[in-house]
């Protein structure tokens, strides 16, 4: 079984953002660190490795020093690291981050693809689902618990106040939940390994099937109107009451609000 999983190197966003004049993430700027959704997948990933013997592949697209996401995979267990970097690559919306993903993964063989639901620097859901509609296999997404059986994937799919139960026969694309698993440690063996471990670089001249349109900023029709970081919110009222006219207090406010 071979199985692909695609990682994002985000922002720790405990450190604060910044941005680019254009509005984009000033991503050389900050601290980062694997989505965490994406880790989950990893797992999952690397769990069918220990059960089935399968190849783990983690592709991330980004700037040179994504590849620190991919050494942290292979430390934690990943076959291979592929890199998918190109100046021309640059403020890709999530359409084109799923043209250029899709393009580096005809290249490759897989049974399985895995993707985090989401990444914490934009919060769409969207990168997942538009690769596989983009590769023509299909998706479940939303997944908190993924079984191999023979040449299909069953899959519990998150759903409000319950689950889905999906099968699909692969290949197929699943997004993982943060929630699906606790994601294992990096071993010191591992971390050994993954810095002498040779990451493979590809750029726009490897994608396949992608036209130039659909890359990068100019191909990405979502456009920034403005960006900022996190409002901070004012201090607000402070009153000083007996609990009694606290309580009327209280009710009067929730019912100004609309609350009750």
């Amino acid at each position: 079984m071979k199985v692909v999983v695609c990682v994002k190197q985000v922002p720790d966003t405990k450190g604060g953002v910044k941005f680019n004049p254009d509005g984009t993430l000033d991503r050389a700027a900050m601290l980062t660190i694997m989505n965490p959704d994406d880790k989950a997948g990893l797992e999952a990933a690397l769990r069918l490795k220990d059960q089935y013997g399968a190849e783990v592949t983690v592709v991330t697209m980004g700037l040179p020093k994504a590849e620190e996401v991919l050494r942290e995979a292979i430390a934690m267990g990943a076959d291979k690291g592929i890199l998918v970097t190109d100046r021309v690559l640059g403020g890709a919306d999530t359409w084109a981050t799923s043209q250029t993903l899709a393009g580096a993964l005809r290249n490759l063989e897989y049974d399985l693809i895995i993707t985090g639901r989401q990444a914490i620097d934009g919060d769409t859901a969207q990168v997942g689902p538009q690769i596989s509609e983009h590769l023509g296999i299909p998706v479940i997404s939303y997944a908190q618990k993924i079984q191999i059986e023979g040449d299909s994937v069953i899959v519990e799919r998150q759903y409000d106040d319950r689950y889905h139960v999906l099968k699909a026969k692969m290949p197929c694309l699943i997004t993982a939940l943060a929630e699906l698993n606790e994601p294992r440690y990096m071993t010191p063996g591992g971390i050994f390994d993954a810095y002498k471990a040779e990451i493979t670089t590809w750029g726009r001249a490897d994608l396949k099937d992608v036209e130039d349109s659909n890359l990068g900023l100019k191909g990405s029709p979502t456009q920034i109107a403005r960006a900022s970081d996190k409002v901070r919110k004012g201090q607000g009222e402070k009153v000083t009451l007996d609990p009694s006219e606290a309580v009327t207090y209280i009710m009067d406010k929730l019912k100004e609000k609309h609350v009750i």
